[in-house]
């Protein structure tokens, strides 16, 4: 992520589209959305990775944390999008501020979560990214990583148990 940051380096970003985008697809399509619009999204995300590379701040979140608010912040405005009511629909005068009143507070828990996840231990962290940002189940990950299932699950559950507190 360094290198598109700092470099704009194309086989970095060809390297993170191919780790990220299919698991992009995958939380979207987790999260109800059909696999077409999440293909299309997961793509829109990559590109806006790209486009916003320079916003990118180790310090404050890592690459998964930050590529996966990307993707739940296009699935939010997917999401109202799709409940937009037709033209014919629309009634007259100003918009209710209640939108920008949830915009607002999506963000500040995007924002504290992304801080809490930070937070965790690295080895905890790690894991919650792998199980809830690139779709791996227990077992998956105890493949990937070598590590006993019961330690895994144990790690999961301390760090949710963090989390929750932190998001209190």
């Amino acid at each position: 992520m360094i290198l598109i940051r700092d470099h704009r380096d194309r086989q970095a970003f060809a390297r993170l589209f191919a780790h990220f985008a299919p698991r992009v697809k995958g939380f979207l399509m987790k999260s109800g959305t059909e696999a077409g619009v999440a293909e299309d999204c997961a793509q829109d995300v990559m590109v806006t990775v790209w486009n916003k590379a320079h916003l990118f701040d180790p310090s404050r979140a890592s690459v998964a944390t930050w590529v996966f608010t990307i993707a739940r912040n296009r699935r939010i405005d997917l999401a109202r999008r799709d409940r937009r009511p037709e033209p014919e629909d629309l009634g007259w005068g100003p918009e209710p501020e209640a939108a920008q009143d949830d915009t607002v507070v999506l963000q500040q828990e995007t924002e504290q979560l992304a801080e809490a996840l930070a937070s965790l231990p690295d080895r905890q962290r790690e894991l919650i990214e792998k199980c809830y940002f690139g779709d791996l189940s227990h077992r998956e990950i105890a493949d990937v990583t070598g590590l006993p299932l019961g330690t895994i699950k144990s790690r999961i559950r301390l760090a949710l148990d963090k989390l929750r507190h932190a998001m209190g």
